[in-house]
């Protein structure tokens, strides 16, 4: 299947998965996608709110003090010209203010203030960030802790979200080791640590990974069918995805009655990938994502099939390529399309990296995404070509 058919495809099966919304609490919120708009149901702010703490004067100084007015407090009105309240940051402005003179700017004799207000006025309007009615998020925006504040300032107690998918790592191989140095024929599992990191960083709620599992048939049945059970809504596999004396995946999936979406993408490194639909005992479906053993071609099939399932899964459209300037040459791959790893250069130009080979990790550490270079091409210095990113936090890459 073509590269970017595969991409759609992957999403519109996560999208026909897509849970119902949840009402939860704003505290359990964090994680989650907005199941519809995000609207606001009051003015923001509600009422008149001193950007200070100072004194709220009408007419001309001196002004007589006559109350004051904390947070939290209603606020009657200034009635008489030459009078003041004193006020504190964020309480409400009285009716009849006509300016809020800063506690700095003001000297106070005799219970009379004195003083200049500044040119700009010390408060804040109803209304000055949102308007009753106004819709401040789209559904399908993750839920962060920026959004929950927002939301409660508003006045929401619950949010209507789609709630985070669970996932499944099951790690496929007899040649793998999950602890100390490669030798004597067998390896150290690079996958298993990584790809519930990665999952996590799409939006799952993923544990730690299953394995190695035994190059049975019968094991792979069993794993597989244990985590339909725990109620997994995408099970990311690692290994297995070809038709070796020990890959039992193909099988695995015909004894388990799946459907095939993907099978094998044009696409270098990694086209061994796989994306199936399972049947649940309860009547639903999990998809199942076959990821290629090689530790950088797994990565690809992640990017290219779980990335915009999961899209779908939480309410999301398919995740738009962004674009890279090139700093050198990027050879293609044939009928292919090849994914390039590249970092920034301290230009901003998107520039190859060494140690590529799709077993090889090394380079990947160092970059930031892949340049993308549809089949029967290549990419020049100078060119702009479209780029899937790592799902990377800010910072994480130098």
């Amino acid at each position: 299947m073509p590269w970017p058919q595969a991409r759609s495809v992957a999403h519109a099966a996560g999208a026909a998965l897509a849970p119902g919304a949840v009402e939860v609490p704003l505290a359990e919120a964090d994680g989650t996608v907005l199941a519809g708009p995000l609207v606001a149901r009051t003015d923001l702010p509600a009422f008149p709110t001193s950007s200070v703490d100072g004194w709220a004067v009408r007419g001309p100084a001196p002004w007589r003090i006559t109350g004051r007015i904390l947070a939290g407090a209603p606020a009657g009105p200034l009635v008489e010209d030459g009078t003041c309240v004193q006020i504190a940051t964020g309480a409400m402005v009285p009716t009849g203010t006509e300016q809020i003179v800063r506690v700095e700017d003001s000297t106070v004799e005799s219970e009379r203030v004195t003083g200049q207000a500044r040119p700009v006025p010390e408060w804040r309007e109803p209304g000055d960030e949102c308007r009753r009615g106004e819709q401040l998020l789209p559904a399908g925006t993750p839920v962060t802790p920026g959004v929950i504040g927002l939301a409660a300032s508003c006045g929401y107690d619950t949010l209507p979200v789609r709630p985070v998918p669970p996932a499944a790592v099951l790690v496929f191989g007899d040649e793998l080791l999950t602890t100390g140095l490669s030798g004597e024929g067998r390896i150290r599992d690079a996958l298993g640590p990584a790809l519930p990191a990665w999952l996590r960083r799409l939006g799952t709620g993923c544990g730690p990974a299953t394995g190695p599992i035994e190059d049975t048939l019968e094991a792979h049945v069993g794993a597989v069918r244990d985590a339909l059970a725990a109620g997994a809504a995408l099970v990311c596999t690692t290994g297995g995805t070809m038709h070796g004396p020990v890959d039992h995946l193909h099988a695995t999936l015909e004894k388990l009655g799946a459907t095939y979406l993907v099978d094998k993408a044009a696409v270098r490194p990694g086209f061994p990938m796989l994306l199936a639909s399972v049947p649940r005992p309860d009547g639903g479906a999990t998809l199942l994502a076959g990821l290629p053993g090689n530790p950088q071609s797994a990565i690809i099939a992640l990017l290219t099939l779980v990335t915009p399932a999961m899209s779908g899964i939480r309410g999301g459209g398919l995740p738009p390529l962004g674009r890279v300037r090139l700093g050198a040459p990027v050879p293609g791959r044939g009928g292919h399309t090849h994914l390039a790893l590249v970092r920034r250069g301290a230009d901003g130009l998107g520039y190859p990296v060494e140690h590529v080979g799709s077993a090889m990790l090394r380079g990947l550490a160092q970059a930031i995404g892949f340049a993308v270079i549809p089949p029967q091409r290549s990419g020049a210095a100078g060119d702009e070509v479209e780029f899937l990113p790592l799902p990377i936090v800010e910072g994480e890459v130098p």
